[in-house]
């Protein structure tokens, strides 16, 4: 076994890092798996990290990638942490003190969402101890976001923040191993952009290096064409009266990049419209649409656990107030707008008696964005040789209204349900005995490949998580779906 010390050391390609120990946990934070990107890698692909002498220090997070805090009311809900400094190309890894040399563990890698433009793993939710006292190593990844990351310029390669994370599960494969995981055995973990970045490797031919299994929780599966992605590339650029090139982006300071994506982004969300960051096809990250590549038979041979929470539109609609500012006449007018009959919207009504239109209209939304074609998804994949597991969660939190909001199943996840993110997202009242039951499932899923539940198949299965514990439910919301376009 791993002799005990204060501060645990470990030897990997680049140098020597020095961690901590708390129990019997040991961390190590803030590891570079590429240099900084910034000077003359700005927007340019990773390069790798640059080797050191003597011990480097890993006990705390290392910086940032450039972004702002939530506004819109949202701050009230999601937490942001902001470190200073260049080299935001980082991993963090928790693993079993007692790790036992020869045997080694599985691996679960997390990527955090934020709309592309936000995010960080050093947010409290997402600590990696929960899982490794399961025997799990536990890695979680910085990535570019924002301009810096998902820009559309017309010299510059496109989707630099995935190709970051490509090269964060090269480093995990590479390196996990000197940290008692085993680098066959790679489970990758993502949720809101996360999941969609997740989806889009798990498109990509490189999919099977990369990750052994996959878990996709609230992401969307698609990317855009490069003249609506880049949207936001040419807002900013017209902002900053810069144009849309590699000279004029790297002209501006990061701060500056921030301060103009944020004020285009203004009134602007996920389900809500105006401009926002997405990833685009093209390029060696995105060869094509990642939803038609997966529909056709792209990452079959790798297990999936993919769901939504039932009211992903909460996040959104709720702490902005816009919930309430949604009337029939704005209803209609997206209905049109999107070509969903009126058939369709009766049927969602019948099945939320006295809702407003507002939750008419999230229901709708949510359901085009992501659980259409996660069932298309799905259905796709069941004569794969690699299963598919389907969940939904669904337990409803009184705080300030969130209900099932989008990222409220993230503190049950990872049972985290004391920390600070957590209880700003869902309140007090979270039933431990739903995180027990969440978190078990996915250390299931991360061990043998199964959380416990059966895969989907014609029944179309999903397992539904609440206060009262789980079920299996086939052909949820199937009439409601059957009713939207394609």
């Amino acid at each position: 076994m791993t002799v005990p010390t204060a501060r645990p050391g470990v030897s990997i390609g680049a140098g020597r890092v020095l961690g901590t120990r708390e129990g019997n946990i040991d961390r190590f934070l803030a590891i570079p798996y590429a240099a900084p990107p910034f000077g003359e890698r700005r927007f340019a692909p990773p390069a790798p990290p640059e080797h050191w002498e003597g011990e480097r220090d890993a006990s705390a997070f290392g910086p940032t990638a450039p972004q702002t805090a939530y506004v819109g009311g949202i701050e009230n809900h999601l937490g942001s942490v902001e470190i200073a400094g260049d080299d935001i190309l980082t991993v963090n890894v928790w693993t079993p003190a007692d790790r036992e040399a020869g045997h080694p563990l599985p691996v679960l890698v997390f990527v955090h969402g934020g709309a592309l433009s936000r995010g960080t793993p050093a947010l409290g939710a997402y600590d990696g101890a929960t899982f490794a006292r399961h025997g799990i190593v536990y890695v979680s990844i910085a990535y570019r976001v924002g301009s810096e990351g998902f820009s559309v310029l017309d010299d510059a390669p496109l989707n630099l923040g995935l190709l970051d994370q490509i090269a964060a599960l090269d480093w995990v494969r590479r390196e996990i191993g000197a940290f008692g995981g085993d680098p066959h055995d790679v489970t990758a973990m993502g949720h809101s952009a996360g999941g969609n970045t997740l989806a889009a490797l798990l498109a990509h031919p490189r999919a099977a290096e990369l990750f052994d299994r996959v878990i996709v929780q609230s992401g969307p599966l698609a990317a855009l064409p490069a003249a609506k992605s880049g949207r936001m590339t040419r807002a900013v650029a017209k902002k900053l009266g810069v144009p849309t090139t590699r000279d004029g982006f790297a002209s501006k300071a990061p701060a500056e990049l921030v301060a103009a994506q944020t004020a285009a982004a203004a009134g602007g969300s996920p389900l809500g419209g105006g401009p926002t960051f997405a990833l685009t096809i093209g390029g060696e990250a995105i060869a094509r649409d990642p939803y038609a590549a997966l529909r056709d038979g792209a990452g079959r041979e790798i297990p999936v656990l993919i769901g939504t929470t039932s009211e992903e539109y909460r996040l959104w609609f709720v702490p902005s107030g816009q919930l309430d500012r949604i009337s029939n006449v704005t209803l209609t007018v997206a209905r049109i707008a999107t070509h969903v009959s009126r058939k369709a919207v009766a049927l969602y009504r019948s099945h939320r008696p006295g809702a407003k239109p507002g939750e008419i209209l999230g229901a709708i939304a949510t359901d085009t964005l992501l659980r259409q074609p996660l069932t298309g998804f799905a259905d796709s994949r069941m004569d794969a040789p690699a299963p598919t597991f389907v969940y939904e969660f669904a337990w409803r939190s009184p705080h300030a209204g969130m209900g099932a909001a989008h990222g409220m199943e993230l503190g049950f996840v990872f049972d985290t349900l004391d920390s600070p993110d957590s209880l700003a997202m869902g309140g007090p009242d979270g039933p431990q005995a739903l995180a027990d039951a969440m978190h078990a499932a996915w250390v299931s899923f991360v061990k043998t490949g199964n959380p416990g539940w059966a895969p989907w198949s014609q029944g179309r299965g999903t397992e539904v998580f609440d206060a009262d514990g789980s079920r299996l439910v086939y052909n949820l919301r199937a009439d409601e779906l059957a009713a939207l376009p394609e």
